[in-house]
Formats: C-alpha cells, structure tokens, sequence
C-alpha cells in the first residue's frame, strides 16, 4: 500500500513539476495571505505555466511554511510576518 502511495504521489509531483522552470520567486503579498487564512507569508515560485508553489506547515495549509535549502550560506527561507 505504502509503495503505491508513494508512486501515485511521485507521479502527480512529477506532472505538475518536471521540466518547468521557475520564472519568478517572491513572498506572498499581505492580500494573498489573507486570502489564504494564513498569518505568515511564505516564498512563492511562480512556473513558467503559471502555477506557483508555496510551502505550507502542513497538509491542511493551516499556515505558510519555511523552505530549507542545502546552500550553507542561508540554509532557510524564512516565513514573514506582518
């Protein structure tokens, strides 16, 4: 069960992601937060199709979301408050 959860997810996150590129990277505006319920803006990747992808704390998108990097110069990008 567990593998073909893992290959169900893999296959929708390659669909939405592989061969995109990232054309814009931004916070999410105060409105957008707003909209979202969220308390915390987040880093916001806009793809070259339009789709932006945004880190959240959990599934649920209960609020924005830091994004951790491998650079040892700035390991995260930090959620922002208002």
């Amino acid at each position: 069960m567990k593998k073909d959860m893992d290959a169900f997810w893999t296959e929708v996150a390659r669909k939405q992601l592989l061969n995109r590129k990232i054309v814009d990277v931004r916070y999410l505006t105060t409105e957008e937060m707003e909209n979202l319920g969220w308390y915390q803006r987040s880093v916001v990747m806009v793809l070259d199709d339009g789709n932006m992808i945004y880190p959240s704390q959990d599934d649920e998108g209960n609020d924005a979301g830091a994004l951790f990097t491998c650079d040892a110069s700035q390991p995260t990008l930090p959620v922002l408050r208002d």
